[in-house]
């Protein structure tokens, strides 16, 4: 089993893939510990001083107001991670509440957050025993970062509330740390809100996203080739020259990757010997490369404000160490706003829908017979008798019509809370959950035209298409999805694609023959 160790300086998104998907044992770094021993002794001088530190000594929000004295504080540290766990809703899928944990892990062991490191020590412990606890849909507002489902994962670690166990039964959270000889804890000064102010789901479901769009905008690449093959459409636009005149670094790659694919094609460049010759393909096949390129910068940009908040400490207010001459103080700030990620998570959903409607559109361009170049009615053997692809084609529209639903921006909007002390939210959490359903709805959207664009290749008979293109339905075929044929049951061969796709064996399938794909 893979370790992730934590230490001072952030980490990364492979380590926190391996944490959420994973299951990677996490170990805190010597000077992990060091840093937060150090945190806390500064936390401890200041709640022993009479002048009131936001955090550590008054109450929180708008009642920030009110000194908390030595008797009430384990109790107020308590009381905001009972009251915080307000959430409501569907449970979110454990691989986000593995992100959230381990991302709050990371802030708390930088030395800026005042933790205990036996409290940091325990959100380790609970994560290598396959506790994950119970966080729901709703709740987050992206703004003092994600309160209500850090304040569940919070709830856990003191033993109350509920949590999965590794079998995935949920079971009081007091059983399962017993069973897995986990001691709960006592919060003391500052710790419940240390634990709840961060932007750590929002910035889990990004990273977890970014690393399946890397994989399906490779995947379209490859369809809206074999889809050019399949309407016998010309490659020569994929030329590099073209693409170095408008150097925008996505489209370049898209356009490499589709021509590999096509490299050895029989189908391509029969554009000009029909009876009304074409002088170019559609925009849907002629402008694939821009339109999956400028994704592709999209991804890249978003990539650097991930990598950006991964090296950082988001919490408020934050322990900074002292420069010697004095001790550290800790400081009230406004580093828990969302919008930085929320932003990229919008822009991400307008990309990944944009790329499914294009992808859409070449689908239909295959099944209909005005605009395929003597391809059959929807692909059909026996068109009116069968009715081929006409409703697979049908539930891709569905999908395509919900992604735009989806690309609407969630950090446009903003609902004040906390009696107006907190008078303007991110809406990032929003904006990460739609932005998982549009990337689920993208896979399904490639599958179908992967469906579509292999089945017309097969009835291109006389030409042979790529020597990646025969890979790549070869592969798709034994992954129990049919050729041409009578009509058939069709979902089970869709959910196939959708696997095929969703899991990489379609890159897997085309790139011993392309060489590696961008």
């Amino acid at each position: 089993m893979q370790t992730v160790v934590v230490g001072t300086s952030g980490t990364t998104a492979e380590d926190v893939i391996a944490v959420a998907r994973g299951n990677a044992r996490i170990e805190l770094s010597d000077d992990a510990l060091s840093a937060l021993a150090a945190a806390r002794a500064i936390v401890d001088a200041l709640a022993a001083k009479p002048e009131p530190v936001y955090g550590v000594s008054t109450g929180f929000g708008a009642l920030a107001t009110r000194h908390i004295g030595h008797d009430l504080r384990t109790q107020l540290q308590r009381n905001i991670v009972r009251s915080h766990a307000a959430g409501m809703g569907p449970r979110v899928e454990r691989e986000v509440v593995r992100a959230l944990m381990f991302l709050r892990l990371k802030t708390v062991a930088s030395g800026h957050t005042g933790v205990r490191p036996e409290v940091a020590q325990t959100m380790a412990d609970v994560l290598n025993a396959g506790i994950t606890p119970v966080v729901h849909e709703y709740g987050s507002l992206g703004c003092s970062g994600d309160l209500a489902p850090l304040s569940h994962c919070a709830l856990t670690l003191m033993g109350e509330g509920d949590a999965e166990g590794p079998d995935g039964t949920v079971r009081p959270a007091g059983e399962l740390l017993a069973a897995h000889g986990i001691k709960p804890v006592e919060l003391h000064e500052k710790e419940g809100l240390a634990l709840l102010n961060g932007t750590d789901g929002m910035l889990g479901m990004l990273i977890m996203a970014l690393a399946d769009l890397r994989r399906l905008y490779t995947s379209a690449d490859i369809t809206a080739a074999l889809t050019l093959e399949g309407l016998l459409g010309t490659d020569k636009v994929l030329a590099p020259e073209l693409h170095a005149i408008r150097p925008h670094p996505g489209q370049a790659a898209s356009a490499a990757n589709m021509s590999a694919v096509l490299k050895g094609s029989e189908l391509t460049g029969h554009f000009q010997e029909e009876e009304a010759p074409r002088v170019q393909d559609a925009y849907s096949v002629r402008c694939a490369p821009q339109v999956a390129g400028a994704g592709r910068d999209t991804i890249a940009h978003a990539a650097l404000v991930a990598d950006r908040e991964l090296a950082a400490a988001v919490d408020n207010p934050v322990v900074l160490p002292g420069d010697g001459s004095e001790g550290g103080r800790v400081e009230s700030n406004g580093n828990f706003h969302g919008a930085p990620v929320a932003y990229v998570l919008d822009f991400l959903a307008i990309a990944v829908a944009d790329l499914g409607s294009i992808a859409e559109r070449r689908t239909d361009r295959l099944l209909d017979k005005n605009r395929s170049h003597g391809l059959p009615p929807f692909l059909a053997d026996d068109a009116g008798v069968d009715s081929g692809l006409m409703i697979a084609q049908y539930t891709q529209a569905a999908l395509v019509s919900e992604m735009k639903r989806l690309a609407v921006p969630a950090s446009a909007d903003s609902i004040p809370s906390s009696a107006m002390q907190e008078d303007h939210v991110s809406m990032g959490w929003s904006a990460a959950r739609k932005l998982r359903t549009a990337v689920d709805n993208l896979a399904r959207i490639i599958a179908v035209e992967l469906y579509a664009a292999t089945r017309a290749i097969e009835l291109r008979r006389g030409l042979t298409p790529a020597p990646a293109s025969r890979a790549a339905i070869a592969a798709l075929r034994a992954a129990g999805v049919d050729g041409p044929g009578p009509d058939r049951f069709l979902a089970p061969e869709l959910a196939a694609a959708e696997a095929f796709v969703r899991d990489g064996r379609l890159i897997e399938a085309v790139e011993p023959v392309t060489g590696p794909l961008a």
